[in-house]
């Protein structure tokens, strides 16, 4: 019997349904929060582990590597282990590691643990989207989406927030330990009520070379994007190894996965036209979510000089929006064809950019509190209905193979949105930096003017002729980096509007504009 035909009262995971759906969001929450809280205690780690910069970005980029390399091989997991055992040993695993993680006493073991925690919790993203489309009954997809919408948007935005908060009043210890009681809440309510997939297919061999294949390929991908910026991209040796590895492994694992019998990731899913143009939207709203979500607390910060935690309350509204519009779409997106929403979300979040792109050092906190709120509606409007249309065709057996490709196209592309946008911030900055001080000589009336006026301020403070000049390039000089680095905010801001518009195309390929969600049929 399909899905759709099954009476609620005949499923007892139906009368269940809020309660799986809240333990698969916070442990889906918990897993993201751990992709962006780290980063701010990143020095306070460095110090206390007695670790170089590029030591210490291991934490980072091992957390995300084990993660981008079982998310999509969670439906294959999920398949063979169980779903209730694979998720609620995926969970022991993370809620352990964190531990490790916070009673690190050297790199080495931070690192490892950092490994350990992204295998254990790669697995909760794609494992709970599928879970909740079997779950829930047809008509409300759209809440469970929302739901899961909530951890998965809010997640990242408040993890910057949540850390700075934790590291200043406690210590970056508790960053981790805070996973703990959690874990074990979510490991309980998942060994109560999370049932098995009555559709999983289980493989009768294992695919050790697709496996191994899809390790080498993930992994080099995402060391490529974490390191890129720092060593220069493709001038370094080690980059350029990364992408050779990478592009070889992930062409040889797309060729034997489309080709064998019992694929670990089954591509074949790819054919359908509206799954693909669902992942590869996902993609560019993974690009646009985390590249802004990086770049506003960095402009916030360095430039602006708020802490951590005043960044984390002007970003706070924005991520409340979110919230609220994703519950709307749950409960009302149904009604309204799918293609439309994602369309005015992209017209809100493009438009919000643009807001963006006119912040200058000046703006206050007044200043982000409407752009924010509109950014987060807009976003709202495009997630859970594009959540809902992409696995909308699919086959309920093949929906944790396909949320599993949804969520890691998402995740890479939040990869690829922060390597481009600290790339292109470094560009920008030397750029525009040259065409300011192209224009800051002594041949420049204004430019004089401020030296001279500088110089005099700093004799007038005991300084004698010569020191007070130094202080005063010295201080024309912070003047020009700060204006160059506002300017190259206010470009990436326009790009990253201009981006989302560019991926309106792709609605066109959506068969289907209206969905009560996914899962096309049980077989």
């Amino acid at each position: 019997m399909p899905d759709a035909e099954i009476p609620l009262k005949e499923t007892a995971a139906y009368r269940n349904r809020y309660l799986i759906a809240f333990t698969v969001t916070m442990a889906s929450m918990l897993e993201l929060l751990d992709t962006s809280i780290v980063n701010v205690a990143l020095p306070e780690m460095q110090s206390s582990l007695g670790a170089s910069l590029d030591q210490i970005a291991w934490v980072l980029t091992g957390y995300v590597v084990a993660n981008a390399i079982v998310i999509p091989a969670s439906g294959w997991l999920s398949s063979l282990f169980g779903r209730k055992s694979y998720f609620a040993g995926s969970l022991a695993v993370f809620t352990f590691a964190s531990f490790l993680c916070g009673n690190a006493s050297s790199l080495e073991v931070m690192v490892l643990a950092r490994i350990l925690q992204g295998l254990g919790g790669g697995a909760l993203l794609a494992t709970a989207q599928a879970t909740l489309y079997e779950v829930f009954p047809p008509e409300e997809f759209g809440k469970a989406q929302a739901i899961f919408g909530m951890g998965v948007v809010v997640g990242p935005t408040l993890g910057p927030t949540l850390g700075g908060y934790i590291t200043d009043a406690f210590s970056w210890h508790w960053i981790f330990y805070i996973n703990i009681p959690l874990g074990l809440i979510a490991i309980l309510l998942t060994l109560s009520y999370l049932p098995d997939s009555r559709f999983a297919q289980q493989s009768k061999k294992v695919d050790t070379w697709g496996i191994a294949l899809l390790i080498l390929g993930i992994g080099t991908l995402q060391l490529m994007l974490d390191r890129g910026e720092s060593q220069d991209w493709f001038a370094s040796a080690e980059i350029v190894g990364y992408a050779v590895m990478s592009v070889a492994s992930i062409a040889a694992f797309v060729r034997r996965e489309l080709t064998i019998d019992y694929p670990v990731v089954d591509l074949r899913v790819l054919k359908d036209a509206q799954f693909a143009a669902g992942t590869a939207f996902g993609f560019v709203l993974g690009v646009c979510l985390f590249a802004t979500v990086f770049v506003l607390p960095v402009y916030l910060q360095s430039l602006l000089g708020y802490t951590a935690w005043q960044t984390g309350l002007v970003i706070l509204p924005g991520a409340l929006a979110t919230a609220f519009t994703n519950g709307m779409m749950g409960r009302f997106g149904r009604k309204a064809d799918g293609r439309v929403l994602i369309a005015i979300g992209i017209a809100i979040f493009s438009t919000t950019m643009f807001h963006w792109s006119t912040f200058t050092l000046d703006a206050g906190t007044d200043d982000f509190f409407w752009p924010l709120i509109t950014r987060g509606i807009g976003l709202g409007f495009i997630f859970v209905p594009l959540s809902n249309l992409a696995l909308a065709s699919l086959p309920t057996k093949d929906l944790g193979t396909g949320s599993g490709l949804y969520n890691l196209s998402r995740q890479l592309g939040g990869s690829v949105g922060i390597a481009v946008v600290a790339t292109l911030l470094s560009k920008f900055r030397i750029q525009s930096k040259a065409a300011l001080n192209a224009h800051v000589t002594m041949y420049d009336a204004p430019a004089r003017d401020r030296f001279e006026g500088l110089t005099r301020l700093m004799q007038s403070q005991g300084a004698s002729l010569a020191e007070a000049k130094q202080q005063a390039l010295a201080v024309m000089n912070g003047l020009v980096t700060r204006q160059a680095a506002m300017l190259a905010f206010e470009r990436v801001f326009l790009l990253f509007g201009l981006l989302c518009l560019l991926a309106v195309p792709l609605l066109f390929l959506m068969k289907s504009g209206k969905t009560s969600g996914g899962g096309g049929s049980a077989h």
